[in-house]
């Protein structure tokens, strides 16, 4: 596995030993565009040079005003089912998904052939009222069932025939702005670090609505008693309520996308959903299914890293990846621009990256740094990186991963393996690989604070401790 050797101020560069090439998953490639990246060389030095803003400093008005109108979406009339939907977002959390978006939504804004035209839509709909629509409750408390909004729709409405009232008209719209051509010096007339439009806004707090809908559903399906220091949702109401409430934010969080009307995202976004259920059911199933047949073998088959990355990529990075692209669509970026294959690109390697650390801390880390219990992935049969490395060093563990940890002794052996192998440090250093594909591919974006945020974001994603 070849690596472009960027600096420490980069990432935690480790001479560690080479993984044979039988057993090293690739890596991604970044995609092809019409200029070259710059070179390790000159990332260094402009890194060097640059000073960079603290990501959730930099947004930190909208992430709380973001956590605040996020509650105006879970509301229901149904009191225990609110208590449900909120439980997760009133405990601190990363917010590391909004963060993604609004920060690429900063990064891009401007760039693409459709922002002036996004922009002007967002300023007719802020004119008309549309804004606050765009931020009120998907539906009153009071009611439980959603009905024609035109109407009244309590009980006390049908007791007497309806007075419809006809609407006034509206105010005469304004003249949309002349569609900008791309040309070599479009970077050269746009207005960088552009606030992020109401409509990205919303998209961060449905990406987050979908990923505290996956917790909870992930809770029940681990038997988990702990998230976020706290007792798990399953815990603290049941796993009914726990199923029902993460498939209630999946209804409102589909309600929501419908509103920022944008078939693309909708499409993006829905692919999401259905990710998350893929990448459960590949969990739930046995990692190295095929190749622990090799019980005893000296090397790790291709398919326990090849369905242990995709995965990794249909739970984790996927949110990411799309989450980006949909915020770069909101922004204006048409078909074929690659301000949308930045953003994929970015997500897709920084998801992955942090699943790999996440992986890493399982091992590391005990229960008060992690807010859930240390050690739970053997316990859940689970053979995550550092065990596939430690199956390379160690012939043993292949059998252990092929019960899937079952047999009793195998939980304490299986750590024995890892601790006396190089797996949980080479996890570590393949999570370097992603989070470095990841920052090349921001040399493609102009230089602005939000790039510079998210340059600072990367780098902590992969040396974070909890």
């Amino acid at each position: 596995m070849r690596r472009c050797p960027l600096s420490r101020s980069i990432s935690l560069f480790r001479s560690l030993p080479q993984c044979r090439p039988y057993s090293t998953p690739r890596v991604a490639h970044r995609p092809t565009h019409a200029t070259r990246p710059p070179s390790a060389e000159a990332i260094r030095t402009g890194l060097a040079l640059r000073s960079r803003p603290d990501p959730y400093l930099l947004l930190k008005p909208q992430l709380d005003l973001l956590k605040e109108k996020l509650l105006n979406l879970v509301g229901s009339a149904h009191p225990a089912l609110t208590d449900i939907a909120e439980y997760y977002f009133l405990h601190p959390s990363k917010q590391l998904r909004p963060l993604l978006i609004l920060l690429f939504a900063r990064a891009t804004n401007g760039l693409g052939t459709d922002w002036d035209l996004k922009k002007w839509a967002a300023e007719c709909e802020g004119a008309g009222g549309r804004a606050e629509e765009l931020d009120s409750p998907l539906s009153r408390p009071d009611v439980l069932n959603d009905w024609n909004p035109s109407m009244p729709d309590h009980t006390a409405s049908f007791s007497s025939v309806f007075s419809l009232v006809p609407p006034p008209p509206p105010n005469p719209p304004l003249s949309p702005p002349p569609r900008r051509l791309a040309s070599s010096n479009h970077l050269a007339m746009v207005a960088l670090d552009a606030d992020p439009l109401p409509t990205q806004t919303r998209l961060a707090q449905i990406v987050e609505m979908i990923h505290v809908a996956s917790l909870l559903h992930d809770d029940v399906i681990d038997g988990a008693d702990l998230r976020r220091g706290a007792a798990s949702a399953p815990a603290a109401f049941g796993n009914k309520y726990a199923i029902l409430g993460g498939d209630f934010l999946l209804g409102r969080a589909s309600a929501a996308l419908s509103r920022l009307g944008e078939s693309e995202v909708v499409e993006l976004i829905a692919s999401v959903i259905t990710n998350l259920v893929e990448g459960e059911i590949l969990q739930m199933n046995k990692v190295a299914q095929q190749s622990a047949a090799l019980v005893g073998a000296s090397y790790v088959g291709g398919d326990s890293w090849n369905i242990y990355l995709k995965k990794t990529y249909l739970k984790t990075a996927s949110l990411m990846a799309k989450g980006a692209r949909a915020a770069v669509v909101l922004g204006g970026a048409r078909e074929g621009e690659v301000w949308k294959e930045v953003a994929y690109a970015y997500g897709r390697n920084i998801g992955i990256a942090f699943q790999l650390v996440d992986d890493v801390l399982d091992y590391e880390s005990g229960e008060a740094a992690l807010g859930k219990p240390g050690g739970a992935d053997l316990q859940l049969g689970l053979a995550t990186g550092p065990a596939l490395y430690a199956w390379e060093e160690h012939p043993e563990m292949g059998a252990l991963i092929a019960r899937k940890f079952e047999k009793e002794g195998d939980v304490e052996l299986a750590r024995d393996l890892v601790r006396r192998s190089s797996g949980v440090e080479r996890t570590r250093e393949l999570a370097y690989t992603y989070a470095d594909k990841a920052l090349e591919t921001l040399q493609h974006l102009p230089e602005s604070e939000a790039r510079g945020a998210l340059e600072v974001l990367t780098e902590r994603v992969v040396k974070r401790t909890r």
